[in-house]
């Protein structure tokens, strides 16, 4: 065996095995238990960063770690390919999106293969490809004909310039995130998929996930935000007197989960685009104006809580429901159409939003909750009101409801709300539709077709995929609807002349069941078949905490989808899920002209002192000093990403997987340092060059059958090794429990205590004190075997972090043998069983000494040992004890 440890040698031959001996590819047996572990696919940006290598290191652990446990283990990789970025790579390098994407999945598939994941590449897919999004566009097509997805118009951020619909993360101070352009709210035609139908299971089956994060399952329902509350009807002036015959637009209607707090209020308030507010605008151009101001508002919920609220008079009102009072109608900019039902009552003393509003605007507050205790503690006795008291109270100033608590005053209102026909109790979700239509090219065309005799049709199953054309040239807009040849086509009902809808999906849908593909990606006759019910759900999925709503809630939303269309028969996709925590960096830069200019950490020498603590950096380019910023998340902007293909390439892709398992727990953020990435490098090499010497000495002298103990409950160990062996085994039962709840940094430290315990040549191989050369060799064996039995456990232990050196290791320890078939190591019980154990011994509360007894001494002997021990004897001066406590495995305590 080779003593020097070469990872670049090592990790190719290993590599190329697998490869040529199909290790990882993943056969459906009914036999054996499954399991199906899944990292998150990546898009194909072109580089992978320390966090795909993380993530995938982590899933890849886990799929080795069940594979040694005897399960069919199935991990996949794919490409989430569609996607605007791609196009802002094309306009900005001349080349279709097409041939971009391609080539980048290309270059990270090599990267990810130097990783040795145990990948079945044989089941790779990529969104993008027309044999994947064939069956997303069938199954759009049989759900729109069901009413699960539907057409209406809503509002949206608009960019003039790229004419392109932008998300609300895309819009920056009211502008478009690439273009610069002042951004407009408009409303436009979308289809949606009708997520709201589904609200309560989505929620309910939280509770059916014990494997996922709580913190998750937490954003997951406030998200959902089911809320019980009360639909209120504010009848407008002038309207139809009360009673039968008052039409729909009489009243304004509003939802409240406060109808606790409905006679403190003072005025109502409606969105922009409301009708109310628009039917007050004509005829009153400063309104009108206003209104066109808030259309280039941003439209998430998310920044109404710091947005300056500002409104404006329609110069209309309404009447209380219960009180008869007239209120003013007013338009603000807090109040989202997309939302509810696009206005509110507002109670200023109340709501704190708004008090903000009631307070700039001169509008009244009235005080109707105070605390249980009596005491308004938001309102300054001798002062002006400081803010809104939001919480639960009694009721005062409520007429009737006066005294009353939350829930009675909730339930009293709600019914005389339904006496007068004026409202009902009713149960809300923050949940919205998902529009899924996007006025871009690289996407999944939408599978409907304008006719302007049968309206919309669905394009019929033989007809598909509706094909992306792939050849194209980006300027601004989307190419499809430059493109007559493409869009126009025949209707498929009456065969009229018709139009292709040109809007792709968003690119969530592609991502919300690639999952499910896998298990059949060759299938070209249907979307599914029966492979998906062995594979699925999930059991293990891995990736960022970025994902825990949008892309795991439509992933569960679509899950239910193809349940209800007969292709799965589970009710949830993942099973267990682990977040990964993010890879985290130092920043180096200068100020220049009031810029920062960020240098990567290849840029820059380090000064540390003697831990190893930063002290401070300078360029590399001109030894001049630069400032050494925060430690963030690696990225782009901030240039203190590290290339893990370098890395890779210097110490080998072993010591990539060690150091980023060893440095923190998955689901913690790593922090990168260079000095532990040598470490992880050195206890890699020890670990090689002490297996080889063991190899090529010890192990050599015995026949690996004699080093193969079957009974060692009859071998006869030396003390030493006796110890040595418990001491790898009590360890080894640490971290098979540490291995099973995913805390992979304390497994590769118990690793280290495993080398460390056999790489002890003076305590393990020195024989000097024996005279004998028959006891000599006794001895030697006893190390021999010992070791053989360590190195064997050792090297399936680490196994699944560092798969190509104990592979290597593997096939000099059991040539002609799969480290994979082996078996996961397991603790052999008796040798946890010790002959002599120490106890301390203390006399009056105080140590002075140490005794060896038999690990099944009684009672009577332990106390007899520690009376005889010398030392304990000096301190107890002949005084007979008082008492004598023993506390078994522990102390022994002598009072006199």
């Amino acid at each position: 065996m080779e003593e020097i440890y070469s990872p670049k040698a090592i990790e190719e031959a290993v590599q190329r095995a697998w490869e040529e001996g199909g290790v990882f590819r993943a056969k459906e047996d009914p036999s054996r238990e499954k399991f199906y572990c899944l990292s998150m696919f990546p898009y194909p940006s072109g580089r992978l960063h320390m966090g795909h290598v993380r993530n995938y290191t982590i899933g890849d652990v886990i799929a080795r770690y069940q594979r040694m446990r005897g399960r069919n283990v199935l991990q996949p990789m794919g490409w989430d390919a569609f996607g605007l970025p791609a196009e802002n790579a094309a306009m900005q390098n001349k080349v279709a999106p097409a041939a971009w994407t391609y080539a980048n999945a290309d270059y990270m598939r090599k990267q990810l293969k130097s990783l040795g994941l145990a990948i079945d590449w044989d089941r790779e897919l990529a969104t993008c490809k027309p044999e994947y999004y064939r069956w997303e566009q069938w199954l759009f097509t049989r759900l729109f004909e069901k009413g699960l997805i539907y057409k209406k118009t809503a509002p949206v951020n608009w960019d003039p310039v790229d004419q392109t619909v932008l998300a609300n993360e895309q819009v920056i101070d009211g502008r478009g995130w690439r273009s610069g352009a002042v951004v407009e709210k408009r409303d436009i035609p979308m289809y949606f998929m009708r997520i709201t139908a589904y609200a309560d299971e989505l929620l309910a089956e939280l509770d059916n996930l014990p494997g996922w994060p709580e913190q998750v399952k937490t954003m997951q329902r406030n998200w959902i935000g089911k809320s019980h509350g009360c639909e209120v009807h504010f009848p407008i002036v002038p309207s139809l007197p009360l009673g039968e015959g008052r039409g729909e637009d009489s009243v304004l209607k509003v939802y409240t989960t406060r109808p606790d707090t409905l006679m403190g209020a003072t005025y109502v308030a409606v969105a922009a685009e409301h009708p109310l507010a628009l039917a007050a605008a004509e005829g009153h151009p400063e309104l009108a104006a206003f209104i066109e101001e808030c259309r280039h508002g941003g439209t998430a919920e998310a920044d109404l809580a710091t947005m300056e609220k500002k409104g404006m008079a329609t110069g209309r009102f309404v009447i209380h429901p219960l009180n008869g009072e007239k209120l003013p109608v007013w338009v603000a900019n807090y109040v989202l159409w997309g939302y509810g039902e696009g206005a509110v009552m507002a109670v200023p003393a109340h709501d704190q939003r708004d008090f903000e509003f009631a307070s700039k605007y001169g509008l009244p507050l009235r005080t109707v909750i105070a605390s249980v205790s009596g005491v308004y503690e938001t309102v300054d006795a001798e002062g002006p009101w400081l803010d809104a008291y939001a919480e639960h109270g009694l009721c005062i100033n409520s007429g009737k409801y006066d005294g009353l608590a939350f829930s009675q005053a909730f339930d009293a209102i709600a019914a005389d709300l339904e006496a007068k026909g004026l409202g009902q109790k009713r149960t809300q979700f923050r949940l919205r539709d998902w529009g899924i239509s996007r006025q871009r090219y690289w996407g999944c065309p939408i599978p409907i077709i304008h006719c302007p005799s049968c309206g919309d049709v669905p394009v019929p199953a033989d007809q598909l995929p509706v094909v992306l054309p792939e050849d194209v040239t980006l300027d601004v807009g989307s190419p499809l609807k430059k493109m007559p040849e493409w869009y126009t086509t025949a209707c498929p009902n009456c065969g009229g002349a018709a139009e292709r809808e040109t809007d792709t999906m968003d690119t969530f849908v592609e991502s919300s069941w690639y999952y499910a593909r896998y298990a059949c990606p060759d299938n070209n006759d249907a979307m599914l078949d029966q492979r998906a019910d062995y594979w699925l759900p999930v059991d293990q999925y891995i990736g960022g905490i970025e994902h825990a709503i949008l892309h795991l809630l439509y992933a569960r939303f679509f899950h239910k989808l193809m349940r209800d269309t007969g292709l799965v028969h589970c009710d949830e996709p993942f099973t267990n899920l682990l977040t990964q925590g993010m890879v985290v960096a130092p920043t180096f830069y200068r100020e220049e002209s009031g810029k920062k200019h960020y240098f990567s950490p290849a840029e820059v020498n380090l000064s540390t002192d003697e831990k190893g603590r930063l002290l401070g950096a300078t360029l590399k380019s001109d030894g001049a000093p630069v400032i050494v910023g925060h430690i963030e998340k690696m990225s782009k902007s901030k240039n203190n990403g590290v290339d893990p293909e370098a890395l890779v390439d210097q110490y080998g892709a072993d010591t990539v997987r060690l150091f980023t398992l060893f440095a923190a727990p998955p689901d913690q953020s790593l922090e990168w340092s260079d000095s532990g990435v040598e470490g992880a490098f050195r206890f890699l090499k020890r670990l090689w060059t002490r297996a080889a010497f063991n190899v090529n000495t010890a192990f050599s002298r015995y026949g690996r059958d004699e080093l193969r103990v079957a009974d060692w409950s009859v071998f006869p160990l030396e003390p030493n090794h006796k110890e040595a062996r418990r001491l790898i085994h009590a360890t080894l039962k640490q971290a098979n429990f540490d291995f099973a709840r995913h805390q992979f940094n304390t497994v590769v430290s118990a690793a280290m205590k495993i080398l460390n315990i056999l790489a002890d040549d003076k305590g393990f191989w020195n024989c000097d004190h024996l005279q004998d050369e028959s006891a000599k060799a006794d001895f030697r064996r006893s190390a021999a075997v010992v070791a053989f039995e360590g190195y064997s456990l050792l090297a399936r232990l680490l196994y699944p972090i560092t798969p190509h050196i104990c592979d290597a290791l593997w096939r000099q320890l059991a040539p002609g043998t799969d480290i994979l078939e082996a078996g996961w190591p397991e603790v052999d019980e008796s040798a946890l069983v010790r002959d002599e154990i120490e106890l301390v011994v203390q006399v009056n509360g105080k140590l002075r000494g140490k005794i060896a007894v038999a690990a099944d001494a009684s009672r009577e002997a332990v106390e007899q040992t520690a009376l005889a021990d010398a030392q304990v004897q000096r301190f107890v001066e002949g005084k007979p004890p008082k008492k004598i406590v023993v506390v078994p495995g522990k102390l022994v305590n002598i009072v006199v």
